[in-house]
């Protein structure tokens, strides 16, 4: 070990002294290019001094006018050592009042170095860097102002030049020879002294893409909310905390999620249980029904259900014919509408987890005489719980995050998502809107730490060898009925919303004219070209990333123990609290300058989809670990097969619905995003949601009818093609006996 240690010292040594002789060579050469740059201008303009002190002011205002890189002043009388100027300079005012008043810089020895080289025809830079006016970094060059014709000098021309540039400049070298650093040093660590290299980059890979992507951004937009004209305040706070419209708003948020959380998980358990774990029909057409809501625009199902359901819409007219009225709008309406659409998330979730349960435990109860009621609540409940409270805690954070169904839905009933989407785009309160929405961490975070000291209280292991192919009916006929009954409910009442978009396809504008029209196809298909190419294409590459990132990140959170454990699962899992608002222009204000310049990019919409979906199947992933005894794991490994093939040949088989589901849903999400994505796209890089957002604000409802119809035939067909590539593990396909 000790050799090692000297290895490792010795090799780092290696690694500071290279990088500090690339450090000082590309520094030095970047300076002396940047200030010959500068000494070259001062050159051109002392060349031009106009002959026999003639129209200097003129001069000297063609010169400001010209919008130099610089500003420029002309001193005609050379002051002693350690006195003020006699007179006031000409030139530029900010930078002659800073000569005339400037006390310090009359008595800096550089004030007078400048002057005297100046005198001897030379120019010269001032060492130190000086702020003229509101500006700072200001680097001084003394010329001399000689004239043309008779070669005397006039004066002393003064040159002040912003150094932003320099700064920044360095800055970022700094920061990139600090990360090659830190990178190297992990790297040789891992090389050298670490007893599993590969265990030890996943971590490395994992932290640095949550420090870059998630703690960055997010500590740029708690900046926001605690600055204030440049200057540190809690005045953004304080009016938040002390705002009752926005603690009501908070309450109301809490409210919603909670009851959308609830009814949404219970309709996905019914679907998932129902799909996995009985006989029923049609399952395959539950499925594609249970996942229909997340795979089109959340707008446009909210749209769907105004025109139906709204104030004018077509059943609420016939309602009040028989004498009832009713409103969609407020908080009764956002259940509806936030549980039709996010029980998917929780039918994906517990799909996996109730189908990787191994039902020789439930084949076993009933052998011994346990009612099937008794095996359900005493077996298969208790074993579906992890998948359970992260189904929920899941759906809670998205409700939470959600502010396109408020904004058309809320009516009176304040929610933080929208209170914050307007303090944005209503009032341009950046630092208000970030506040309101980094407010929603605090129920998230609660949440999230609770299901997870639930979770790790109980055991929920099940597969300890080749999982059982059986599945035993523990469900009686009156129960499959039940279930049917809702599961059908449920499909009736999103094929009426779905068949509302389809139907708008073929109207010239729904809600205004219903005349049968085909030219919304030809024209949304015309106009979406370039939009489509883009969504797809994005989508397609951040699938994969987030599905492999995912099952990594839950491989490592379950079955190993490292410092900063419980912070890198906090890390994953904060982006899919945050509202897309907040992640949007946290993105903005972290990668819109250096060391990181991504906007406008395709890579960093790539990047929000994989950050903002990772948590669905880490929770995925995780679910389905808890169900894998680990002496599987361990038994190869004694056999000697590595980390890699361990993961490549166990763990990657029986984790194989999570991470189908996982790559699954963040193609649907990316392919449906709206919230952050709008504040990303740009003129190179568009997106398809957001058009049809265009559109439908612009009541245009025939062509957001038509892209949303071809967005679900497109992520239908990808599911189809996934589920080819990526077939089903066999161990743990479930025949009923």
């Amino acid at each position: 070990m000790t050799r090692r240690i000297i290895h490792f010292l010795l090799t780092m040594l290696f690694i500071i002294l290279v990088g500090f002789w690339v450090y000082t060579s590309v520094s030095g050469e970047f300076l002396r290019q940047y200030r010959t740059s500068q000494r070259r201008t001062v050159e051109t303009v002392i060349a031009g001094f106009p002959a026999e002190n003639q129209d200097i002011d003129g001069w000297l205002k063609r010169l400001a006018d010209d919008k130099n890189s610089c500003k420029i002043a002309f001193v005609s009388e050379i002051p002693m050592p350690g006195e003020k100027l006699p007179s006031a300079p000409k030139g530029d005012p900010e930078l002659s009042n800073f000569l005339i008043n400037n006390e310090e810089f009359a008595n800096d020895p550089e004030f007078s170095k400048g002057f005297e080289y100046a005198s001897y025809e030379e120019i010269y830079r001032s060492v130190k860097n000086w702020t003229v006016g509101p500006h700072k970094a200001q680097a001084l060059f003394f010329a001399p102002a000689v004239d043309i014709k008779t070669r005397e000098i006039e004066g002393v021309l003064v040159f002040a030049f912003n150094i932003d540039g320099e700064r920044n400049f360095m800055s970022m070298l700094n920061m990139l020879f600090i990360g090659a650093f830190l990178l190297f040093t992990v790297l040789v660590w891992q090389l050298i002294l670490s007893p599993d290299p590969i265990i030890g980059f996943a971590l490395a890979g994992l932290f640095l893409i949550t420090l870059t992507f998630v703690a960055y951004p997010l500590f740029e937009a708690f900046r926001l909310s605690i600055m204030e004209n440049g200057r540190f305040s809690f005045a953004v706070w304080k009016a938040v905390l002390q705002s009752e419209g926005y603690l009501a708003a908070l309450k109301g948020s809490l409210i919603l999620g909670c009851l959308t959380a609830t009814f949404a998980t219970v309709i996905g358990f019914i679907f998932a249980f129902a799909v996995t774990r009985t006989n029923i029909r049609c399952k395959k057409f539950i499925s594609i029904m249970g996942i229909l809501p997340v795979i089109s625009p959340p707008f446009s199902l909210t749209l769907s259900i105004i025109l139906l359901f709204g104030n004018n819409g077509l059943v609420t007219r016939w309602l009040r014919v028989i004498g009832l009225d009713f409103s969609i709008y407020g908080l009764t309406g956002l259940v509806i509408v936030q549980v039709i659409g996010m029980f998917p998330i929780a039918f994906m979730t517990l799909s996996g987890v109730l189908q990787g349960i191994d039902s020789t435990y439930e084949e076993a109860s009933l052998n011994l005489s346990a009612t099937k009621l008794k095996t359900f609540t005493s077996i298969t409940l208790p074993l579906a719980v992890p998948g359970i409270l992260s189904a929920w805690l899941l759906v809670f954070t998205t409700s939470l995050a959600d502010f396109a169904n408020p904004l058309l839905l809320a009516g009176d009933l304040k929610v933080l998502s929208l209170e914050s989407y307007i303090e944005v785009t209503g009032m341009n309160r950046l630092g208000h809107g970030a506040a309101l929405s980094l407010l929603l961490l605090l129920p998230t975070l609660t949440a999230f730490l609770a299901q997870r000291f639930w979770v790790s209280k109980h055991s929920y292991v099940t597969v300890t060898g080749k999982p059982s192919g059986r599945l035993t009916e523990i469900t009686s006929n009156g129960v499959k009925k039940l279930l049917a009954g809702i599961i059908i409910t449920v499909i009736f009442i999103l094929l009426v919303l779905y068949g509302t978009i389809f139907a708008g396809c073929f109207v010239k504008n729904w809600g205004i004219d219903y005349t049968f029209s085909l030219e919304n196809i030809k024209e949304a298909l015309t106009r979406s070209q370039d939009a489509l190419f883009d969504t797809v294409t994005l989508a397609a590459i951040a699938a994969p990333i987030a599905g492999l990132i995912a099952m990594i990140a839950a491989l490592l959170i379950v079955r190993k123990k490292f410092f900063g454990k419980r912070l890198l699962e906090i890390l994953l899992m904060t982006p899919f609290a945050l509202p897309g608002t907040l992640v949007g222009i946290s993105y903005i204000l972290a990668f819109n300058h250096a060391p990181i310049i991504l906007v406008g990019t395709a890579a960093i919409i790539v990047i929000n989809y994989v950050i903002r979906e990772l948590p669905v199947g880490i929770e995925n992933g995780i679910d389905s670990l808890k169900q894998i005894d680990p002496s599987i794991e361990e038994a190869a490994m004694d056999l000697g097969a590595d980390q890699v093939t361990v993961f490549k040949t166990i763990i990657m088989p029986l984790v194989r619905p999570a991470f189908l589901s996982s790559m699954s849903y963040t193609f649907v999400r990316s392919m449906t995003a709206v919230s952050a994505v709008i504040f990303l796209i740009s003129a190179k890089w568009y997106h398809l949601t957001v058009l049809i957002y265009n559109f439908s604000e612009n009541l245009r409802f025939g062509l957001a009818s038509v892209l949303s119809a071809v967005l679900i035939i497109i992520v239908f067909t990808a599911f189809g093609i996934m589920r080819l590539l990526v077939r089903e593990n066999a161990n743990l396909i479930k025949n009923v006996t």
